[in-house]
């Protein structure tokens, strides 16, 4: 191009181009110099191997044992409450990882209890401090499962049928990344022959797909959510000290009515979630207002909310039936929306101060002050 530019006594092109040679020339000596002393290290050759194989060498090579010994206090800054349930999965996974139990066989839980006490939530929170990351999460919803054909979308279709070609679902998934946590959820609801190919997983810790090709499971954590059993009085939970106990006894009766005995014994632990109490609810509530305060402060805005304003949200979100389900649609209906109809009727700049406080059976949103930047 520079030839071409000085046939065509286009001079000033001539003298850009020759320009950015140079430039360029100075770069590729720099980084000539850099790489000569460049060192392949354990941390560069282990990052490789994880991007190549989804296997999280990086973060094992940190060292699990730590990881293992504070397992309770990292999944308790995420899960409120079920402290028995917690140390129970926790007593559950430092076993199978010590190789302490037959290494061989996934660690597998069902976790059951009434709705919104958190059973999902825990599930996700395993994933995210085991495997140090949520998306290492392969989640099925057990109402698509429910007819005698729907195993083949784990483990791919017979040769014949449509859909050989395609992979399983769960087999392909695995395969790809076999440091998962499997949820199942609402186990209750599916198929017999669900359960007949989970017994060869939980037994073998492997399966083989429509393609003969075998899937391990050893390094997996399959677990089951079930709402049988926790139906209960609403008046007595809570009150009751007796109410934990029963409700254990009531899980354990209807998962032994639901699920024949060779399939129950294979799991490692089952896990009675209890329903939560009202300090704990209004733990939660600080939790999930957490999540707002974070998002007013990308914004370069500090929100305040206010005691009052908390005790009204639990107040309205407070149902010991449904758990706290109802505490996230009180946040957004009292806090959000508030905050929604705040932020497009005025400007949130940076440095504002928010303040959310009760007014009678509302939310009022008002700006103390801006902040000046130091």
């Amino acid at each position: 191009f520079s030839q071409e530019a000085a046939n065509s006594e286009d001079f000033e092109t001539v003298a850009r181009l020759k320009q950015e040679k140079l430039e360029l020339e100075e770069t590729l000596k720099i980084k000539e110099s850099e790489a000569k002393d460049a060192v392949v290290t354990l941390e560069d050759v282990a990052a490789v191997i994880e991007n190549w194989t989804k296997i999280p060498v990086h973060k094992l090579t940190e060292g699990e044992t730590t990881k293992l010994l504070c397992l309770e206090d990292r999944i308790h800054k995420r899960v409120i409450g079920q402290n028995d349930a917690v140390s129970a999965v926790c007593r559950a996974i430092r076993r199978g990882r010590a190789d302490i139990t037959f290494k061989r066989r996934p660690v597998s839980f069902i976790f059951a209890g009434p709705t919104g006490v958190g059973k999902t939530e825990l599930v996700k929170t395993i994933a995210e401090v085991m495997f140090d990351n949520e998306d290492a999460l392969i989640r099925f919803d057990m109402s698509e499962f429910m007819e005698k054909h729907s195993v083949s979308k784990l483990i791919g279709s017979p040769p014949g049928y449509v859909g050989y070609d395609e992979a399983g679902q769960l087999t392909e998934k695995v395969r790809r990344k076999p440091y998962s946590v499997i949820l199942l959820d609402e186990i209750e609801k599916a198929h017999p022959e669900i359960f007949n190919l989970f017994l060869q997983i939980l037994d073998d810790g492997r399966v083989s797909d429509s393609h003969g090709k075998i899937v391990n499971f050893e390094n997996t954590i399959i677990i089951m959510t079930t709402n049988a059993g926790s139906e209960f009085d609403s008046a007595s939970i809570g009150f009751n000290s007796d109410s934990a106990v029963t409700l254990k006894n009531n899980v354990e009766k209807s998962l032994k009515e639901r699920f024949r005995p060779e399939f129950l014994n294979r799991i490692d632990e089952v896990v009675t979630f209890s329903p939560l109490t009202k300090d704990e609810l209004k733990r939660i509530v600080d939790l999930m207002l957490l999540d707002i305060t974070e998002r007013m402060a990308q914004k370069g805005a500090k929100i305040e909310i206010t005691e009052n304003a908390k005790t009204l949200i639990l107040e309205k979100g407070f149902d010991i039936k449904y758990g706290a389900r109802p505490l996230k649609r009180a946040i957004q209906t009292l806090v959000e929306d508030k905050l929604a109809d705040f932020s497009l009727r005025n400007t949130i700049s940076e440095g504002m101060h928010i303040i959310a406080d009760r007014k009678g059976n509302e939310i009022e949103i008002t700006v103390l002050s801006l902040q000046q930047k130091s």
